[in-house]
């Protein structure tokens, strides 16, 4: 039966956009389903908008700190105001460059403005439209998740949606929540001289990364003065005199924190109501969509990608996710989309990370993990910068390279190195061989690698000419 349309994407966000720009080079007939603006949660919430806040805090940072390079330090006079407008300035110049809606016209994209329900496995109604199709990619993303807290409706709180809307950063913060987007948002908002708190139900910050780095981290955000409370339970909020108040509890202690603004960084959820996905026969699971090795719902014309899947929630997996699933679609032979996906939380330090940690290398492999190390504090190009909290993890089974840890500035820049080895299924030993720049924080990689050949070299001392 002839179709319409070959793809109608569900969703112009980061992996939406970069489906559609490659389903596009391949001559296909495509519509793209979007209900707000084009460039999704990274653009307008995610990616961008805290980056640039991070590169302002950064700047005021140095300002407060340049004793420690000889020159006289100042405390900034920061105009949030003024950080804002730049923020929403750089938002403006890529709206308007790379994810302009002209850009995408021009490549043959039809763009559909509205909200979908998918009517049966061909068709996806907006308004009093159908659009008839081969092929449907959901890439709705996600949202932030709001827990069930007593009071917190009545008393108002903030998200990583909401936080950009306000003109002004709020007097001081409580952040619920220690994972990356929270963590990042604290340190940024301390460094522009607001008050933080952060509760973590947990025992530590970013619990899927290295424990071992997330240490190290946790005491550098505590030296530039967040209150960090980990093991600490949110049990109600309330208003007093003007101020939200978190109470809760630390070690079966009650505890209660205040703070002008609350801040929820505590986990996302995927965007799936009202796309008529149960009435299709599509299963969607508390995380997300559920989709096979191929990115394929239990209907095979629907798939899905991106943050909808609730797999990496990562700007980077989307568009990687978006791509397979388009060329499993429409290309010969079929492909699994279970990469490798390496992530960054941008910190400063970075806090990196690919492939496995050390425990569960250790659970999956016991006696033949070996874990190489090399602390920023050995690193001459780190004692130049006077950045040398942090360290370079490598984690190997029989010299094989399987996971990754990078606590360092720049760590999101330096990981593809590692990552690349561990996809290739590389011995450390072999990347030896690449020679690396110096005096960059990289020649550390080369660094623990030249002493994993080193190793391997004088197991053979007995070859060497006399």
């Amino acid at each position: 039966m002839a179709h319409d349309l070959d793809l109608v994407i569900v969703g112009m966000g980061s992996g939406g956009m970069v489906a559609a720009e490659f389903a596009a080079s391949l001559e296909l007939r495509i519509a793209v389903v979007e209900r707000g603006r084009l460039g999704g949660d990274c653009l307008w919430t995610g990616c961008v908008p805290s980056k640039t806040l991070i590169a302002s805090a950064k700047v005021a940072h140095h300002m407060r700190t340049a004793g420690r390079y000889g020159i006289t330090a100042v405390e900034p006079e920061v105009d949030t105001a003024a950080v804002w407008r730049r923020i929403r300035a750089v938002q403006d110049e890529i709206a308007a460059t790379d994810d302009s809606p002209e850009r995408f016209t021009g490549m043959g994209i039809e763009l559909v403005a509205g909200a979908a329900r998918l009517a049966d496995p061909h068709q996806v109604a907006v308004g009093d439209r159908v659009l008839d199709t081969r092929y449907v990619l959901l890439c709705t993303g996600g949202r932030p998740a709001v827990p069930a807290v007593e009071g917190l409706e009545e008393a108002g709180y903030l998200t990583s949606e909401t936080f950009w809307d306000v003109e002004r950063v709020p007097e001081s913060l409580v952040v619920i929540g220690g994972g990356p987007i929270a963590i990042e948002l604290a340190q940024a908002m301390r460094r522009l001289g607001v008050p933080v708190t952060v509760l973590q139900r947990g025992r530590g910050i970013l619990p899927r990364d290295e424990p071992e780095l997330v240490g190290v981290l946790t005491g550098v955000l505590r030296e530039e003065g967040i209150d960090l409370v980990l093991e600490a339970r949110v049990e109600r909020v309330s208003v007093e005199g003007g101020r939200r108040v978190v109470h809760g509890s630390v070690a079966g202690t009650s505890r209660r924190w205040e703070a002008a603004e609350i801040l929820l960084g505590a986990g996302r959820v995927p965007n799936v109501e009202g796309l008529g996905l149960a009435e299709l026969g599509v299963e969607v699971a508390p995380r997300g969509v559920v989709v096979d090795e191929r990115l394929r719902t239990a209907v095979p014309s629907v798939y899905a990608a991106g943050d909808v899947i609730g797999r990496e929630l990562f700007t980077h997996a989307a568009g990687y996710q978006g791509v397979r699933a388009v060329r499993d679609m429409f290309f010969p032979g079929k492909g699994k989309a279970g990469a490798l996906i390496p992530w960054c939380t941008f910190t400063d330090p970075e806090l990196a990370h690919a492939g496995m940690t050390v425990a569960e290398a250790r659970a999956a492999h016991g006696d033949a993990v070996e874990v190489h190390r090399h602390p920023l504090a050995h690193s001459d190009r780190a004692r130049a910068d006077g950045a040398t909290e942090g360290a370079i993890v490598v984690v190997t089974v029989h010299d094989r390279i399987v996971g990754a840890h990078i606590l360092a500035p720049a760590a999101g820049e330096m990981i593809a190195e590692l990552t690349l080895a561990i996809d290739q299924g590389m011995k450390l030993s072999r990347l030896a061989s690449l020679i690396h720049v110096y005096p960059t924080l990289s020649t550390g990689t080369g660094q623990i690698a030249a002493e994993a050949a080193f190793a391997a070299a004088r197991r053979y001392h007995w070859l060497v000419r006399r």
